[in-house]
């Protein structure tokens, strides 16, 4: 061992030391080490810095805010929705169609943003069903960490790979490379899930107190909203086409509140604030408080056709309607005034239609009528970002939010065009008619084009964390080559294993990964054992490719412990899970990962 390999090692050792007790931050901890290497005279500080340029560090960036578009268009949530018609209340069924979800959904966005929106997901059917939330979190995390397993762009430790393979002279792998494999892994995890969830037998019900704020079903009740609710066409030959709702002589009928406008263009629907003008085809969301209104007779005379309606109260339409308690302050300008002197739908394109004073009600005929004082709390309705920009207004105080409000999507009508977006990106990159890197970058471009994202929901969706931990790790590869220390690790493996047949020195890989993947990030673990795993492929003269896909599989097997990844950190507080829940589950798991990738990778990727 020379005197730069030592250095170079004692620097590795450092780091994963540092990585192990998680003191400091990982990327600290890389910008630590990028510092020190070239103090080692094995690297220069341009090369330490040419990670920045690598085309796999821009791809990732890249996917992360893709993944944050199909997040904002409501993508991913209404998957979860999907789950919860679907599934119903078998337990069963519904870990089999999370696990397939989450899986499908990881394999083209970060599975750490997919965990982060599933959780509160999980957590509400869990509250819905008496499920234990401890038996469907462990799903989860085990899901996300097999979507890994499933495309090129699923997991960072498969795009680092194919960059090894494709440094070293090779084609690298392409997008679906890894399906063959991810497959009958997914296969497998959702069977022993499904088979072992009673180790994770717990208290009924979520194992966190789901959020503290009231849903939407509640003030309906409250407020006894149910029965007030209308949807209405504007017929092509309306008189109300073409007009406002403030010429609409509405207040003939008192009572009637229009909320909001649904108006259809291009493929997609939005919802409008009360202040459009009207069109053939759009329709109306009107509250009626007053039971006394001849809802009928306006319909007739406006030619508007009942639309009829799935939800109490326009609940199915929460993504798009909201609500809000406001209260009036001491000092208002609103105190004294009724509901509609203060003109509140013209000046801030919302509704009030409930009002309490102290805890009680007041009757839904006499809301519009009843002089405001200070302390009265309004329930007000409208588009949400009618009610966002209430929080600038001097003569209202947001207190409370309904629970729904934690999950809108703020593009959900651009949901299409994100689709359409990812659907090209993967198309491109699935027929290479275009670099991977291209392709990811014409997707970012059209979700910013289409509205589906902006520039800096864009920046803030990047996880730079993770980008420069990457960068601080690539030069080790190339320390590692220069001094010999990735031709003497791999000589030790071989010794290790001996005359063993090559599925032992791939089982051998595998295990090394899979440890190694305990203590430090499996993107660190891949750039560390990608040159190993070829350089014995080198040894051997055998194929390059059946080592690699080892490589990855191992990494993404980081089932064992809650902190071998970001995805398991995320639900052991939802789950209630102790370290031990993750080695009982785990280390089983990836014992049986271990035997099917030995089955597999020599059969389909002969060596």
């Amino acid at each position: 061992m020379t005197y730069q390999l030592g250095v170079v090692l004692a620097l590795l050792a450092g780091a994963i030391t540092m990585f192990a007790i998680n003191r400091p931050r990982t990327d600290v901890v890389a910008l630590i080490m990028m510092a020190a290497l070239p103090f080692t005279g094995v690297v220069s500080m341009q090369e330490v810095l040419a990670g920045f340029a690598d085309p796999n560090v821009v791809l990732i960036a890249l996917l992360f805010v893709i993944g944050q578009g199909l997040v904002r268009t409501g993508v991913a949530r209404r998957l979860g929705d999907l789950l919860v018609v679907r599934a119903g209340p078998n337990e069963t069924r519904l870990i089999a169609l999370l696990m397939v979800i989450v899986a499908g959904v990881g394999s083209v966005m970060s599975s750490t943003a997919v965990v982060a929106i599933f959780v509160p997901i999980v957590l509400r059917i869990a509250s819905n069903t008496g499920i234990a939330a401890r038996r469907l979190m462990m799903p989860l995390s085990v899901a996300a960490l097999i979507s890994g397993t499933l495309t090129l762009v699923a997991t960072t430790p498969n795009l680092l790979i194919h960059g090894e393979l494709v440094r070293e002279g090779f084609n690298g792998f392409h997008f679906f490379s890894f399906t063959p494999f991810g497959l009958p892994l997914l296969v497998m995890a959702i069977t022993y899930m499904l088979l072992t969830r009673r180790w994770l037998a717990g208290p009924e019900g979520p194992a966190i107190p789901p959020s503290r704020r009231t849903g939407l079903g509640h003030w309906i009740e409250e407020y006894a909203l149910a029965g007030r609710e209308y949807r209405f066409r504007v017929a092509p030959h309306s008189p109300a086409v073409g007009q406002m709702l403030d010429e609409l002589e509405l207040e003939d009928v008192p009572g009637v509140n229009v909320l909001a406008i649904e108006r259809s263009v291009r493929f997609t629907r939005s919802l409008l604030s009360p202040g459009t003008r009207l069109e053939a085809g759009d329709v109306l969301f009107v509250d009626v408080s007053n039971p006394a209104a001849n809802i009928d007779d306006l319909s007739r005379r406006l030619a508007l056709e009942r639309v009829p309606l799935a939800g109490a109260y326009f609940s199915e339409h929460a993504q798009d309607i909201g609500m809000a308690e406001v209260l009036v302050p001491p000092g208002s300008n609103l105190i004294g005034k009724t509901v509609v002197e203060s003109r509140l739908r013209a000046t801030h394109d919302v509704s009030v239609i409930g009002l309490k004073r102290g805890s009680e009600p007041v009757a839904a005929d006499r809301v519009l009528s009843v002089p405001l004082k200070a302390g009265d709390t309004l329930l007000v309705v409208g588009i949400w970002k009618a009610i966002r920009k209430l929080k600038s207004d001097m003569d209202l105080v947001i207190f409370n939010l309904p629970a729904e409000f934690d999950e809108i999507a703020p593009a959900a009508a651009r949901a299409p065009f994100a689709l359409f977006s990812l659907a090209l990106v993967v198309a491109f990159m699935v027929t290479g008619v275009l670099p991977n890197v291209q392709a990811a970058l014409i997707g970012c471009l059209l979700m910013g084009l289409f509205g589906c994202m902006d520039l800096s929901t864009a920046y803030r969706s990047i996880y730079w964390q993770s980008l420069l931990l990457i960068v601080g790790m690539l030069p080790f590869s190339l320390a590692l080559q220069r001094t010999g220390g990735v031709d003497l690790a791999a000589q030790m493996l071989l010794e290790l294993v001996g005359e063993a047949s090559p599925r032992a020195v791939l089982a051998s890989i595998f295990v090394v990964t899979s440890v190694l993947g305990m203590f430090i990030s499996n993107t660190a673990t891949a750039v560390l054992m990608a040159p190993v795993a070829l350089a014995v492929a080198k040894h051997l003269q055998a194929s390059p490719y059946p080592f690699a896909m080892m490589v990855a599989l191992a990494a993404s097997a980081a089932f064992m412990t809650p902190v071998s990844s970001p995805v398991n950190t995320l639900v052991v507080g939802p789950g209630d899970y102790s370290f031990m829940d993750f080695v009982r589950i785990g280390v089983p798991l990836v014992l049986l990962t271990l035997i099917v990738s030995v089955l597999l990778v020599p059969w389909l990727l002969p060596l």
